[in-house]
């Protein structure tokens, strides 16, 4: 279990239990001060919304925290990936239906205000066909493809409606095939979507390919944040993938970084975006710290991405440690009939807010992003040879695609819990107080000026804190096994 704040804040030895005192509010469905919003592992409480009247300052409860002057990471925030696969079932919908199904993501002010989100660059296993923006030979056969016309596009515009303030983080899963070579790295061509190699002799071309994809993006109005030079760069199988191993993406670093900065774009580019393991590759071990260690690279490049298929996410301690000028990312972790069938809805939920919110914010993670935003009841539509078995956070029937049809499985309270509370550009801030086993609780400073408070409570009884700001004390009641966010403004 994770600790309820990182190693570096300073929290006292877990304090007995006592009992509450009175002078502090306890929270209720009326107008109050501060808004609270609460998840059950069993949902008997579903995103429920309460408000609590401020307290005094200097309440006598045990159960308070106080704000200190130290201050971590800056939060780009949290959301979904926006899959061609998503925006089919999400276009199959009734225009009102799928307006409310949006507005509950990603409205800052009548939902979640998810703010960033994930775009495959070109296909996916979760597209609608294999596609690059440029599958014909020669940079000037560049160009937008239809199939992000029909189906992605019009969701994006419909997002941007919603929360203009919405960031991408952009991943491809395949070069052109014409760009690729044998794995040997022999330079023989390999015209095959899954596996291959970026060939050195196109290094600029598609360093070019990159910089036309931002600028295309954002002339229609989507804001991206970053790109990652290749999804999952040592895994060959994918349906759609190339093996890109860490020499390789140093080397090609040092072509698109000044391809970026001649077009004067302000997109990051993050490296590896793959797990924490390394996919058990003994010569790719620390993969982006190797390409840190080379300063003509290094300068390019922002930081890291991460996927939790394969390793612990305490590798990030070594990240941050040996890199802290970088930032870190979380990119991508997938719910299917592997993990969600036998943990059930409380369980996931349980483990993904652990192990990915928790486990990525207190190792001074930016963002996070999940997989699918939604799939059918089939786990559809996806490519053969992808992923058959996964589910999406938001699943439709694929019966009738109507609202009422829609399930919201954990990971779309991985990304609304936090997106609530913690608005871009919010800090993560120092707590000193009270600690009890089993709840973890985060604290930030939004740019508004509001707190925010994301905690955990993974044990069998409902806990008590007491969040002190400069001018009140705010009660937030946790229930057993439960999820809370709290948001307040002075």
């Amino acid at each position: 279990m994770l600790a309820c704040c990182s190693c570096e804040e300073k929290n006292p030895t877990p304090g007995p239990d006592v009992p509450d005192t009175p002078d502090v509010p306890t929270p209720t469905e009326e107008t109050g001060d501060a808004t609270i919003w609460t998840t059950t592992f069993d949902k008997s409480r579903d995103f429920a919304k309460s408000t609590v009247k401020f307290g005094k300052k200097n309440s006598m409860s045990p159960y308070v925290v106080n704000f200190t002057d130290d201050t971590y990471q800056t939060i780009d925030g949290f959301g979904l990936a926006v899959t061609q696969a998503s925006c089919y079932n999400l276009l199959k919908m009734s225009a009102e239906d799928r307006t409310r199904i949006l507005k509950e993501l990603f409205s800052p002010t009548e939902g979640a205000g998810s703010s960033l989100i994930r775009v495959c660059i070109g296909g996916s296993d979760f597209s609608m066909d294999e596609f690059t923006w440029c599958d014909s030979a020669g940079m000037e056969h560049f160009g937008i493809h239809r199939l992000d016309v029909e189906y992605l596009f019009p969701i994006l515009d419909e997002i941007y409606s919603i929360n203009p303030d919405v960031q991408i983080i952009g991943s491809p899963w395949s070069s052109p095939r014409w760009m690729k070579m044998d794995v040997d790295g022999k330079g023989n061509s390999y015209n095959k979507w899954t596996s291959g190699r970026l060939n050195p002799k196109y290094y600029s071309d598609y360093g070019t390919y990159f910089v036309k994809w931002v600028q295309a993006m954002e002339q229609r109005g989507y804001k991206v944040l970053a790109v990652t030079l290749q999804n999952e760069p040592l895994n060959h199988g994918n349906s759609m993938s190339l093996y890109m191993p860490w020499e390789d993406q140093r080397d090609f670093l040092k072509v698109i970084g000044p391809a970026f900065k001649a077009a004067g774009l302000k997109t990051q580019i993050l490296l590896f975006d793959h797990n924490y393991n390394y996919d058990g590759q003994g010569s790719q071990m620390n993969y982006p710290l190797n390409i840190f260690a080379d300063a003509e690279a290094s300068q390019y490049t922002s930081g890291s991405a991460w996927h939790n298929y394969g390793g612990s996410v305490t590798e990030l301690d070594k990240i941050h440690s040996a890199a802290p000028d970088k930032g870190i990312w979380f990119t991508e972790a997938s719910i299917g009939t592997w993990n969600y069938d036998g943990h059930g809805f409380g369980g996931q939920l349980r483990e993904d807010m652990s192990q990915i919110v928790f486990g990525t914010l207190t190792r001074y993670g930016k963002g996070i992003t999940l997989w699918n935003m939604m799939l059918d009841d089939e786990r559809k539509p996806y490519r053969p040879g992808g992923c058959s078995t996964c589910y999406g956070a938001l699943q439709i029937s694929h019966d009738n695609y109507s609202y009422a049809s829609t399930q919201r499985l954990s990971h779309w309270y991985d990304v609304a819990h936090p997106s609530v509370c913690i608005r871009p550009g919010a800090v993560r801030i120092g707590t000193s107080g009270y600690t009890v086993a089993k709840l973890s609780y985060l604290a930030f400073r939004n740019p508004d000026g509001s707190y925010g408070i994301l905690a955990l409570n993974e044990g069998s009884e409902e806990r008590q804190l007491v969040f002190v700001s400069d001018a009140h004390s705010v009660h937030v009641n946790i229930p057993a096994n439960s999820v809370v966010s709290a948001l307040w403004k002075d």
